[in-house]
Parts: C-alpha cells; structure tokens; sequence
C-alpha cells in the first residue's frame, strides 16, 4: 500500500491538462469539457471488463451457496456501495441482508461528510467482525484512490475470515498494490476538478456496481428475458410495471393480469408459470423452490414432464 502522506502521484490526484482553465471558461464550454471526460469513464469500465466477469460469476457462486454480498467504502466511494445495496430489494425482491453497503462513519456519514473516519482501518475491520463475514461470504472493498485505510482494514478483516475479496479502485495496480481474489481497475483518468473522486471515478464506480449486482440477479434468475420478474410490489408505479410485464408476457388484459398478480400473491414469476404450465399457487411455488427461482428452468422442466 502506498504511503498516505505521498498521494501525488496517484492518477486520481493528478492535474488534468484539459481543465487547467476550469474557472475561465462558460458554462456551455464547462458543460462540453465534463461531458468529452466523461466518455472516459465508460471506456474505463469497457477495460475492465474481464475482472467484472469474473467477480459476477464470484458473487453468484457464493450468493447461491447462502453467502451474502458487502461493500465497503468511505466517502463517494462508500455512498455509492450504500446506493447499491438499497436498491436491490426492490428490483429483485432480495432480502435486506443479502447485499448490504458498509460506510465509514455509518448511516450518518450518507447525508454528513464525515471523510476523517475513513483513516481508521481498525473501523474497517470492526465492520466485518460486527457482521460475522465467514467464508461464503463476499466482500467487495471501493476506494477511488486505492489506499482508503478503512477499505484496507474491512478487507485483510474478509481474508482472514476465509471470505472472497474483490478490490475496486481507480488507480493502476503499480501505484497501489491490493491483496484480492478480483482486482478491478477503473482508470479514468486525473478529475476535471483536481482530485474530486467523486467526478469521473465515481460514475465509474455507479457503472460498475449497476453491472455487478445486475449481472448477479441475472445469473440467480431474478430476470426473465429483460424483464424484472422478481420485482417487489410495493407501490402503485411498481404494481404498474408488475402488471404491465403480465400483459407483455401473457398477452392477458389489465384486469386479467390484476386477477393473475393477485393470485400469485403479488409475485409475477410465480404469476406467469402459473399461467404458462396450469399449476396452482402452491404447486408454482415448489417448482421455483426445486430450480432455484430460475422461471426459465421451472417452464422447461413442466413442458418436458408433460411431453
């Protein structure tokens, strides 16, 4: 790791020869310079495509063996880990716990800046230790710059505990090294803004993290073609997507797909097998069981044991 009172080099802290006349410049010459930068932090994800696979086919494995899925990050980078986490239980109906954001300051530190928190790998360590992290577990360490003290701590804390580490930085590995099973490198390259991570290495970041979980949720079968079908009905905007994915699907009415929806209990993959192979609610429900909730393989197997 490197020293934390020589940061200079880093890529992330470098001066960005495109922006050295930030404060000249109007706000349509502003709005063009971020958005040409910007186009860099997709090509920095488009690099790293290779270890984003890999971690994908990581997280699946352990989340199907009953582990769960952490992020770990302070500032930006911990926000955004926190971001992630909250929004997969209603895309995918997943339980709480099954992808959690860990911040350094905790809940506080999403509204407050709480930045000082972040040099304390002892906090990081305490993290995984307060959420019993064992060997199915995956822990995925965020730090634009790479050397994030709490990052480092919560993930020599997960290799201990026998857990898979993935590292996510924004930093070439010879400027700072990281002792991970996956190692992702988003290298977008110095701020327009000097140092401000939370510019192009954050939408980095977002890029990837939508990628992970999502890729994830596909692979556990929480998607029909492209279709949330695992989506929790909480709320009347996605009681309407619910409804509209039926009728898509099904080719049903509205009020079909309402009837449908109900009987199922709100569930649409259990709504459209029961639709697509005549089975009841109870029935459905075994055969989702049986094939790990994947709607494609439950059809298939019904179509095959009719034939």
């Amino acid at each position: 790791m490197t020293n934390l009172q020589e940061r200079g080099h880093l890529l992330t802290e470098q001066v960005n020869p495109n922006s050295l006349n930030l404060d000249q410049l109007s706000s349509l010459e502003l709005v063009e310079l971020f958005n040409g930068e910007d186009a860099k932090a997709v090509a920095a994800v488009a690099a790293a495509k290779v270890q984003l696979a890999q971690a994908i086919d990581s997280i699946a494995e352990r989340l199907r063996q009953g582990g769960r899925l952490f992020y770990v990050g302070a500032g930006t980078s911990g926000r955004l880990g926190v971001l992630d986490a909250a929004e997969c239980p209603p895309t995918f109906c997943t339980p709480p716990e099954l992808v959690q954001g860990i911040i350094a300051g905790g809940a506080g530190a999403l509204v407050r800046s709480s930045e000082d928190l972040e040099d304390r790998a002892q906090d990081g360590e305490a993290a995984i230790a307060q959420r019993h992290v064992t060997l199915l577990d995956i822990v995925v360490g965020i730090t634009a710059g790479g050397t994030t003290p709490f990052v480092h701590g919560a993930l020599q804390a997960a290799r201990q505990r026998g857990a898979t580490t993935i590292f996510i930085a924004c930093v070439p590995a010879n400027q700072v090294s990281a002792d991970a099973d996956i190692d992702i490198r988003l290298l977008t390259g110095p701020e327009v803004l000097a140092g401000s991570t939370r510019l192009k290495a954050g939408t980095a970041t977002k890029l990837a993290l939508n990628i992970l979980s999502t890729g994830v949720m596909v692979q556990l079968g929480k998607v029909y073609g492209n279709r949330m079908v695992d989506v929790a009905v909480t709320n009347d905007k996605l009681r309407d997507r619910a409804l509209r994915i039926l009728q898509d699907l099904t080719a049903l009415s509205r009020e079909a797909s309402g009837l449908l929806l109900e009987h199922s209990g709100n569930w649409v993959k259990l709504a459209l097998l029961m639709h697509w192979t005549g089975l009841d609610k109870e029935q459905g429900s075994k055969l989702l069981s049986e094939h790990q909730g994947n709607l494609r393989a439950a059809v298939a197997s019904c179509q095959h044991s009719q034939h």
